[in-house]
């Protein structure tokens, strides 16, 4: 039996991994910030829109990516 390496695990982020959603065809989704502050004060349609996930920008999708490496994608 050869001396192979091992190959190591990858670790996921769990803070990335509760904030981002991944949907089955490999998109990434995410809540809208600051959802909890002073929401009184804020319109109804504002409200209405922090219920949604929006998609996360291009440019963080592959940092987004490799801190969850183990999702679809």
């Amino acid at each position: 039996m050869g001396n192979k390496p091992k190959k190591l695990k990858l670790k996921t982020h769990k803070a990335t991994a509760s904030r981002i959603h991944v949907t089955g065809r490999g998109k990434l989704l995410r809540m809208y910030g600051g959802r909890s502050h002073f929401r009184r004060r804020k319109a109804v349609s504002t409200k209405r829109k922090y219920e949604q996930k929006q998609k996360v920008s291009p440019f963080d999708t592959s940092r987004i990516r490799a801190l969850i490496p183990y999702s679809r994608s």
